[in-house]
């Protein structure tokens, strides 16, 4: 078993022992982070639906500010790609093949503020995810083509870890958002 099995193992049980709800005051330096560089209609916020004992990415929702903005789901595409549709709170989502849930797929769009599900973290910003590779694919390919794509791991702060182990595909995350405020 290699090393990133090992974590996500180890990480996926230690956050599913400690899991708490969170309220809304958790996203509130992510909704200054917000304020700090977008204007109201130029946010373009891709969330998650989470599952799990992921931390609700969609309680940022119940801060006032976000009130109309263009907020955006991930969906899986038959080839596998993930890309990101816009989607209304308390609107219909269906189930994947993953078991997870997403929004209808009209015409996607690409996200300028990302929140990425994430089960362990480091100092240097690194990310382990669940070991799909979903948000790494679609991070390679458009951070290329568009820079301004800011990312933001959310996790609880017993789920840092001291060097994650990389490699050429893994993208470092801007921002990792936990409890004891935002890295």
């Amino acid at each position: 078993m290699d090393q990133k099995h090992k974590l996500r193992n180890k990480y996926f049980n230690l956050r599913k022992k400690k899991y708490y709800k969170i309220d809304r005051k958790f996203f509130s330096p992510l909704i200054n982070l917000i304020k700090s560089n977008f204007k109201k209609r130029d946010l373009r916020l891709s969330l998650y639906f989470p599952s799990c004992f992921e931390i609700d990415a969609l309680k940022i929702l119940e801060h006032k500010y976000m009130n109309n903005r263009n907020i955006l789901l991930p969906a899986i595409e038959k080839n596998n790609q993930m890309n990101f549709f816009i989607w209304k709170k308390n609107q219909v989502l269906l189930v994947n093949q993953f078991g997870m849930l997403e929004p209808l797929k009209t015409k996607s769009k690409i996200p300028n503020l990302m929140i990425v599900p994430t089960l362990a973290f480091d100092k240097n910003k690194h990310r382990l995810g669940y070991g799909k590779g979903f948000y790494d694919q679609y991070l390679n390919k458009y951070l290329k083509k568009f820079n301004n794509i800011i990312t933001v791991g959310i996790a609880f702060s017993f789920q840092k870890y001291h060097k994650l182990p990389i490699n050429n595909k893994d993208v470092k995350l801007d921002y990792i958002l936990t409890e004891k405020g935002i890295y």
